[in-house]
């Protein structure tokens, strides 16, 4: 067996933010066992940490914008989605990136669920997909005047972009149709993230899974404005536009007034092939890094890696160690008008 360690992190262990970090270092001390595949498959995709010494002297000076998943990045994969909990230190460490970089959470569920499990008030939140944004308040450019809607919320001081805000109404009808018609399966989940919706199957029987993915399909047929897609042990109904993480990506770069590809490095980190649309807006603006988190090998447009939720862990911390000990003045995130 190879042994994959947390090369290069070590060096830059001490905790000149505070950050209790000897959870990550012991979870890694006795390095990860991996096999041959994935040793191979990091020859195409290596790792994030081993190479950030790099990144950052290629682009140092430039402006990074901090792109992150949240199941199976932030948080582990579990049984229970309801609990899918990111640890302290891992909010620390994504509180302190916020400081120093724009920071946004661009995940599948819902924007107010993704919001109860960070906690944090210093980060963008995109929710289902990111057809539900909510951002600072400043000028932006709506893309479709008919579905793509702006709204102030009580203070006026954010507005929140929600793209398929004409489809709420069936898909409360769809997710009545889903409770109705799957009662019956044992383990089913129904999920509503507000403009996307979940069918979770782990603790499904496997004999049943058929007969489950039936009774969805026979449901969407009555409704050809959404599409099924597949995530982890989950199906995913979604409205039939166009509008993705990659979208996401690129209207909130388009709202911090940070569009122009020559000097802004987006980095965004996922675990789920619904981020791939975010890695490709990164290969097609040949600029910034796709880090996809991942212990087995995987199709990818990622051009980097991390094994599991304790690397993201790792990366964050040295992110923000590293731009707080670089010699630049004001953090980003505060030229931007961002912060606590």
């Amino acid at each position: 067996m190879l042994k994959k360690s947390l090369t290069g992190f070590q060096k830059s262990s001490s905790n000149k933010l505070g950050i209790p970090i000897s959870s990550v270092l012991s979870a890694s001390k006795g390095s990860i066992p991996i096999d041959e595949n994935y040793n191979s498959w990091l020859v195409e995709h290596p790792s994030a940490l081993s190479f950030f010494d790099q990144m950052m002297k290629e682009d140092r000076g430039k402006k990074i914008v901090v792109f992150l998943d949240y199941d199976g990045t932030l948080s582990p994969i579990v049984d229970d989605p309801d609990r899918a909990f990111m640890s302290d230190e891992m909010r620390a460490a994504v509180r302190e990136v916020a400081k120093y970089f724009p920071t946004a959470i661009i995940s599948g569920r819902s924007r107010d669920k993704v919001k109860e499990f960070v906690q944090l008030s210093n980060v963008y939140y995109a929710g289902s997909h990111g057809m539900d944004i909510k951002a600072p308040l400043r000028p932006v450019r709506s893309c479709d005047g008919k579905s793509h809607t702006k709204a102030h919320d009580k203070k006026g001081t954010e507005v929140v972009f929600q793209p398929a805000k004409n489809f709420l109404p069936a898909i409360q009808k769809i997710i009545t149709e889903l409770e109705e018609k799957t009662m019956k399966i044992k383990g089913v989940r129904i999920e509503d993230n507000r403009f996307c919706i979940s069918v979770h199957f782990r603790h499904v029987q496997e004999e049943d899974q058929e007969m489950l993915e039936e009774k969805v399909k026979s449901i969407l047929e009555h409704y050809p404005e959404f599409h099924l897609c597949w995530g982890k042990k989950v199906m995913e109904i979604r409205p039939t536009i166009e509008w993705d993480k990659g979208h996401a990506l690129e209207y909130l770069l388009d709202t911090l007034g940070l569009s122009t590809p020559n000097n802004v490095i987006p980095v965004y980190i996922g675990d789920d092939r619904t981020d791939e649309d975010a890695f490709k807006v990164i290969q097609r603006r040949d600029q910034g890094y796709a880090i996809v988190v991942s212990n087995v090998p995987k199709d990818t447009k990622a051009s980097y890696s991390l094994y599991d939720p304790s690397e993201v862990l790792a990366f964050l911390l040295r992110l923000a160690i590293w731009r707080k000990s670089s010699s630049s003045s004001r953090p980003q995130a505060q030229i931007l008008g961002i912060g606590d």
